[in-house]
């Protein structure tokens, strides 16, 4: 793990509700626009109390029953402020052996919401009884650099669908619409009651895309899969992690 600590989701349709995030680390993917440090490190970084943004280090790998005591102790300091655990990374995925031994624990105490790049859909299967949300991202090769994961992510879908979920692509001027109708083309056809999140992509703190490509976007996209929205990162206007 790199960090545990409590704030507000900025992303998909679960803005702007606190939840507590697990940080994993390792990512089998090397997106051009990732701004978030997942590299494997010595020690944990866990926040003293819930918001308050100081931390304290422990030694990898963190036992759980340091973890379950932890979090059991900021719900009883602050009851009622936790909508969910969200496992986030880097790909949470990548760590499924240790969240399968860790789930069964952690689910009682809050819903639980993965934030995964939707690739593993092998390691995904023995962990959906105890999810309760997944956040799923297409890759666009605009933005990453990289090809998009086609089959891999309809492999994925076909098991997210199954519990609640959204899909977030992030996009951007370079992005061609033809790449973004494929996306909708593939969430409609495989999962069509499931949320699409067009995410103008951040750079230099802000939104780097213009409003008017924007509602071109939602526009076209939306001939294909209705079920859409469009919402930024808004933790980082926010200013916090």
């Amino acid at each position: 793990m790199i960090e545990v600590f409590s704030s507000i989701q900025g992303e998909g349709l679960m803005v702007g509700c606190r939840q507590i995030f697990v940080r994993m680390a390792g990512c089998n993917l090397a997106c051009s626009y990732c701004d978030t440090p997942f590299a494997p490190t010595d020690s944990c970084r866990i926040e003293d109390a819930p918001g308050s943004g100081l931390f304290c280090g422990i030694p990898n790998p963190v036992p759980l029953d340091l973890l379950h005591d932890t979090l059991y102790r900021w719900l009883q300091a602050i009851p009622g402020v936790h909508h969910s655990i969200s496992l986030t990374g880097g790909e949470p995925l990548l760590q499924a052996e240790s969240l399968r031994q860790w789930l069964p624990s952690l689910s009682e105490l809050l819903p639980v919401h993965l934030e995964t790049n939707g690739t593993l859909a092998r390691s995904l299967e023995p962990l959906l009884p105890f999810l309760d949300f997944i956040s799923m991202d297409i890759k666009l090769c605009s933005m990453t650099g990289v090809a998009t994961p086609w089959d891999d992510h309809r492999r994925f879908l076909k098991l997210a669908r199954q519990k609640g979920c959204q899909v977030k692509a992030v996009v951007g001027e370079e992005t061609p619409i033809e790449e973004l109708e494929q996306a909708a083309r593939l969430l409609h056809e495989v999962a069509p009651a499931v949320p699409l999140v067009l995410q103008p992509v951040t750079r230099d703190g802000g939104m780097a895309m213009s409003g008017r490509t924007l509602l071109d976007f939602q526009t076209r996209a939306a001939r294909i899969h209705p079920l859409l929205r469009v919402i930024p990162q808004t933790h980082r206007f926010v200013g916090v992690l």
